[in-house]
């Protein structure tokens, strides 16, 4: 992915609020975007980088509405320049699960649904928009978690339109990137 460089680039010349040691970088989009699959791919191109999921706070039943857990267990201890301690959401056993331990780093890459709410937005350092068709996402999602997800994907649809009209995360990113092609992302525009 050419794009890579510049985008280290960009997040290398972003600075931290509030003293942070930690640059967070979100990457938001819906589900099925590829938020994922590119957070891995800049993951690997960054010196100490680490990178949290909102799927480790999310379930089925709250898709968006897990976000104070996250600040207090993740954002306000790296805001700090603390060591962070958060229980990641076990999707299978559909209840809290392992604790993780978070260090301060160069780079923490905070990748999901809504990883750049309104909520999160003053922890920011760079955040970074995947806009991807719906029929495309939908697609992606059940090739992921089968055909009996179906009315559950929906469902979660349904939370991250509320999500997107009130956050409207699109706006507030540093950069947009288009999900839409499957052999990923190319540049959409630089804000």
């Amino acid at each position: 992915m050419q794009l890579l460089p510049e985008i280290k680039k960009l997040i290398s010349a972003a600075t931290s609020p509030d003293q942070m040691l930690t640059r967070i970088v979100a990457i938001d989009g819906c589900g099925g975007a590829g938020k994922t699959t590119f957070a891995t791919s800049l993951a690997g191109t960054l010196d100490n980088c680490s990178i949290v999921h909102t799927d480790d706070f999310a379930s089925w039943d709250h898709p968006v509405d897990w976000y104070p857990r996250l600040i207090e267990q993740v954002l306000e201890p790296l805001r700090q320049n603390h060591v962070a301690h958060y229980q990641k959401f076990d999707w299978q056993a559909n209840q809290l699960g392992q604790w993780e331990t978070l260090e301060p780093c160069y780079v923490m890459i905070l990748e999901g649904v809504s990883a750049s709410r309104s909520e999160f937005r003053r922890y920011l350092s760079f955040s970074i928009y995947i806009e991807t068709n719906r029929e495309l996402r939908l697609k992606r999602g059940i090739e992921r978690d089968g055909e009996e997800m179906l009315l559950l994907w929906q469902q979660w649809m349904v939370e991250e339109d509320e999500y997107m009209l009130r956050d409207q995360p699109q706006k507030y990113a540093d950069l947009v990137l288009s999900g839409n092609t499957e052999d990923m992302l190319r540049i959409r525009s630089l804000f």
